[in-house]
């Protein structure tokens, strides 16, 4: 009986490594293929910015002053860093750096590309704010679309802005790849932090 539990839990542990091997497969081929899509030409990658404890704006959020707002912890500034690193280390060449003007964004931008980042209102967060979500959409978009290089276009922004442009629900930290393709946006993969 013993010598049956024990092959039966091997057994379950040999499906479950099997199981698990295979769901990563996607993953890692996703991933691939939008690293390929940054070295091969006029891509754009969405980042949600890195972590930063919390959820929404503090009471008495104020823009521009990040003494009001969520920031980066260490942790966020880690992967912040690790963003940069993986670009320079696959040399693939940033064309432009674009940022929501929420220091948690910046933040991501400047510790992932030093002196790159650009403010760009259109890439705001729209959480909690239904009125903005459309025409601040409607404008990011009208940026993405047209982005033709040289390079890759990184944007440093927000989970509810990554959602309202792709669908995609980003995790801290992690990039979704896109391609214009005619008036629309493919997305090619996912960068996981």
């Amino acid at each position: 009986m013993h010598r049956s539990i024990n092959a039966w839990r091997i057994a379950c542990a040999i499906v479950w490594t099997i199981a698990v091997a295979e769901l990563a497969q996607p993953a890692r081929a996703d991933e691939a293929a939008a690293w390929r899509a940054l070295s091969g030409g006029p891509a754009i990658v969405l980042f949600r910015h890195a972590q930063a404890p919390g959820g929404g704006d503090p009471p008495g959020f104020k823009l521009g002053d990040c003494a009001t707002q969520r920031n980066l912890d260490e942790a966020g500034r880690a992967q912040a860093r690790r963003i940069g690193e993986a670009f320079r280390a696959r040399k693939i060449e940033v064309g432009q750096v674009l940022t929501s003007q929420w220091c948690r964004s910046a933040q991501t931008a400047e510790l992932a590309f030093p002196g790159r980042a650009t403010p760009e209102p259109a890439f705001n967060s729209v959480f909690n704010a239904p009125e903005r979500e459309a025409p601040q959409t409607a404008a990011a978009r009208k940026v993405l679309l047209a982005w033709r290089g040289p390079g890759a276009l990184v944007v440093t922004s927000h989970h509810a802005n990554i959602i309202a442009l792709t669908g995609i629900a980003p995790a801290s930290g992690e990039g979704v790849v896109i391609k214009p393709s005619g008036d629309g946006l493919a997305i090619v993969g996912r960068i996981r932090p």
